[in-house]
């Protein structure tokens, strides 16, 4: 197949490591966006890219791009991927997808009536270890699944006016960090039936420590952490009556895992060697639904991104976070 011509909007962090990876696959990356020339230019410089804009508008507009690559803060990802949508171009929106769900409804009804892939950067989900976990789910390894659990902790900047602290760039732990266990443990055990949460609050009204217990089909339970003040293990285990999986640290990065029966038997050792972060295989999935026609997407459908903003919308409304121009939480 004939791959797809990417543009990346912005050139944060994250942007960065998403279009190494992409160079590292050997992918076309034709042009970026910036919201300065001197940062566009620079970035263009450092991953060799044809075309360097000095705004969003004049990056979705580019004929030669096929594809956006959405990097901004969770506020903008609305606005920026429906840019994006509306000038024809696909979109890999990074996660979280949007600030809550009915933004996130919104783009997926734009895509589905103009024909394009909206996906969420999930990019844990493509990695090769999370691919053969499921393998191991689908061929009844474990038996039935009993529990999951996983965490994302972080020690990061506590300046009022960082990103990970301000309300008003959609600050907090949960959308920031959180996201990866609940996606995680949405990936293994579906839809919950219920959901409890407890938090902690800065004073800026983002969320600093988030914890749900979870039901779901069958009566399996979820527990998640995530925080932005302490640095925890970063593990994630699903157990089930055969077997359980213990994934290390880093669960939602490329990293190694056992399957280990309850008489403590390792029935499999699973070590993941890949070139770079891994942000490659969500953006070859992506290239792979386009091939297809498949906008509605397989491994992370837009239909449960939506979903899972909801239950993040719901989880928010339990602790008392909402950001400008939500209405109050309720609770």
């Amino acid at each position: 197949m004939t791959g797809l011509r990417w543009g990346i909007l912005a050139t944060g962090g994250i942007a960065t490591a998403f279009t190494s990876d992409l160079r590292t696959a050997g992918l076309d990356v034709r042009a970026v966006g910036s919201r300065s020339q001197q940062a566009a230019d620079a970035f263009a410089a450092t991953f060799d890219i044809p075309h360097a804009h000095a705004s969003y508008e004049a990056l979705v507009a580019d004929p030669e791009v096929d594809i956006v690559y959405v990097s901004t803060p969770h506020p903008m990802h609305h606005a920026n991927a429906r840019l994006a949508l509306e000038n024809g171009k696909h979109v890999l929106v990074e996660k979280a997808f949007t600030v809550n769900r009915a933004e996130a409804e919104d783009l997926q009804a734009l895509a589905a009536e103009k024909g394009l892939l909206v996906m969420e950067a999930m990019w844990t989900r493509y990695l090769p270890h999370m691919v053969r976990i499921r393998e191991i789910l689908a061929a009844g390894t474990l038996g039935e699944i009993r529990a999951v659990m996983a965490d994302h902790t972080q020690s990061l900047p506590t300046d009022p006016a960082h990103r990970i602290n301000a309300i008003e760039l959609g600050g907090g732990a949960l959308l920031d960090l959180g996201i990866y266990p609940i996606s995680f443990i949405w990936d293994v055990l579906g839809a919950p039936t219920g959901i409890q949460a407890s938090g902690r609050l800065l004073e800026t009204g983002a969320d600093a420590e988030v914890a749900t217990v979870m039901t779901h089909a069958g009566g399996a339970i979820s527990t998640s952490l995530s925080s932005s003040r302490a640095a925890g293990p970063n593990t994630a285990a699903i157990v089930g009556t055969d077997a359980r999986i213990d994934i290390d640290r880093v669960f939602y990065s490329a990293t190694s895992f056992r399957v280990t029966a309850p008489d403590g038997t390792v029935l499999e050792e699973y070590r993941t060697e890949i070139d770079g972060r891994g942000m490659q295989f969500e953006a070859l999935a992506a290239e792979r639904l386009v091939a297809e026609g498949n906008i509605a997407g397989d491994i992370l459908p837009i239909a449960e991104t939506v979903e899972i903003m909801g239950a993040l919308d719901e989880i928010r409304r339990q602790i008392g976070v909402r950001y400008p121009g939500e209405e109050p939480a309720d609770g």
